[in-house]
């Protein structure tokens, strides 16, 4: 008897051992099971979002190259030769330049009507400067509206195109400082050396023939002076060389103290 209590006594041990492990192994499998959906729910969620990601993507680049090709449009048409005699074919020329900034309004308002920025800002941008044909003061008001934006590139060009359109108005004392604002900014959208040459040139319509001789010289003096990191002779640029020309005109000599103008590459002896 005593034999049999000894082992039924290990029996009922082991079988709360059992239960015990059972019951250890049934709580970590459900506290396992519970972690694996929230795995699987995130593995999910990634997935998803790099879907969503992979097809925002690649939508952006559809919609980006779509407006890429809408401003295309509204830029060749406003690059189409004008002709006076009536074209044949509408599309290949225009009989005058009100008739071809009206039909590239048109397209560059297509697009500031279904893109975002950037395309959106550039096609105003490119609107106001046709309406200087067909509208010229509001034209002149939206160049100034776009040379405050908050996009660099196109602030520049709209306050450069604004400068043009006060200089063509023989606006002098307007056009001036606009000019000078956007020679100080240093941009590679419109360069110091052509926003100097243009104030130049204003100068000269002001009667002021030293100030315009001093920034013709600095252009001209400075561009045959400039030189890469190796030390060799930059080529000289467009603007650089008109004003070379400009103040040979103006001013022989101050033109005659400039440095001689490197020769080309591949040139030099």
């Amino acid at each position: 008897m005593a034999r049999y209590k000894k082992k039924r006594v290990r029996e009922l041990q082991h079988d709360r051992f059992r239960d015990t492990t059972i019951s250890i192994f049934d709580r970590l499998g459900t506290l396992l099971e519970g972690r694996g959906k929230t795995i699987l729910y995130g593995i999910g969620a990634v997935v998803l979002l790099a879907i969503l990601v992979a097809v925002g993507i690649n939508w952006s680049r559809r919609k980006a190259d779509e407006a890429r090709r809408a401003l295309g449009r509204g830029i060749a048409i406003a690059s189409t030769p004008v002709t006076p005699t009536a074209p044949s074919d509408p599309t290949s020329s225009y009989a005058t330049e009100q008739e071809r900034a009206q039909k590239a309004i048109e397209e560059f308002q297509k697009v500031v009507a279904k893109y975002g920025d950037p395309y959106q800002t550039e096609a105003r941008y490119f609107i106001a400067t046709n309406l200087l044909y067909v509208d010229r003061d509001k034209g002149i008001s939206e160049l100034t509206e776009l040379s405050k934006s908050n996009s660099t590139d196109v602030a520049t060009l709209a306050k450069f195109a604004l400068a043009q359109a006060k200089e063509a108005d023989n606006k002098y004392d307007e056009a001036a400082p606009l000019y000078g604002q956007i020679a100080s900014q240093n941009s590679v959208i419109v360069t110091p050396e052509t926003a100097n040459l243009r104030l130049a040139k204003v100068y000269q319509q002001q009667g002021k023939k030293k100030e315009a001789a001093d920034i013709l010289f600095q252009i001209a003096d400075a561009a045959r002076k400039a030189k890469d990191a190796d030390g060799a002779t930059l080529p000289v640029s467009a603007a650089a060389r008109e004003a070379a020309g400009e103040l040979q005109k103006l001013d022989p000599d101050r033109f005659a103290q400039l440095p001689p103008e490197a020769p080309p590459a591949g040139l030099a002896f």
